[in-house]
């Protein structure tokens, strides 16, 4: 069984791991799957030595850095990423890549492996509802119904160029990602509130304008994920050659 079919099977069990309110984010498992997929867009060199990894990243992920994390889930409720917010994080890839440079890799590339949370994140329309948050139970449907059509979301590259950002490029990819997924955040209240009643997500299928947010979401984490890992990366001299080969798919 794949890890995308097994998390399809557990969809139910992992919507009960979402924090309460609107603060939540991608469950756990969910992340981790956008891990393993970011991973085949980054060179097959980044890949294995992340693969190799993996469970120190998951631990590490699993304790996200609070100075990290609370205020970039402030800013995306707020409705965009503040000046101090994006220097903050543009300094911890600044460090990620020194640590690199100066023959810390392991600690440098766990560290690497653990950013794939900001840009998960900043993906998430769930997390982008502005001031206005969504009705109780909303995220929680949401996220289920992501997990339980996971094998219907094809994982396609949104923007071939991201690939090729420099780090100094990162906060303004960084900005552009989180402007996005505001756009579509009212799109999951429409599809999962209406009338004044939460939708049951077992009632909605690939027609939903929900799938296509949920479905696009992925694609942009995935490639925001594996663009962050890259623009590191690059700079701190890793080898960018062997990259597999990618799907393209417009931005929407």
């Amino acid at each position: 069984m794949s890890p995308r079919q097994a998390f399809r099977l557990a969809a139910g069990v992992v919507a009960l791991s979402l924090l309460a309110g609107s603060a939540s984010a991608w469950p756990f498992d969910l992340m981790h799957l956008l891990g393993r997929d970011a991973r085949r867009m980054v060179p097959r060199s980044l890949a294995r030595l992340l693969f190799e990894r993996e469970d120190q990243i998951l631990e590490r992920l699993r304790r996200f850095p609070p100075e990290l994390a609370q205020p970039l889930a402030a800013d995306m409720n707020a409705g965009g990423l503040s000046r101090e917010t994006l220097q903050t994080l543009d300094a911890e890839a600044s460090a990620i890549v020194e640590l690199l440079t100066t023959k810390r890799v392991h600690e440098g590339l766990i560290r690497l492996g653990t950013l794939l949370r900001v840009p998960a994140d900043l993906a998430d329309p769930a997390l982008a509802s502005g001031r206005r948050a969504y009705p109780p139970g909303v995220v929680r449907e949401y996220y289920a119904f992501i997990g339980s059509n996971l094998d219907k979301i094809p994982v396609v590259l949104e923007d071939e160029g991201s690939l090729e950002l420099k780090r100094a490029e990162l906060p303004g990819y960084w900005q552009l990602v989180a402007t996005r997924s505001h756009e579509q955040a009212p799109v999951i209240r429409d599809g999962l509130f209406k009338n004044g009643r939460l939708v049951d997500h077992r009632t909605l299928d690939f027609r939903s304008p929900v799938f296509g947010v949920g479905s696009i979401s992925y694609s942009r984490a995935v490639t925001a994920i594996a663009a962050t890992w890259m623009a590191i990366w690059r700079e701190a001299g890793g080898d960018p050659t062997r990259t597999p080969p990618r799907t393209k798919v417009k931005a929407r």
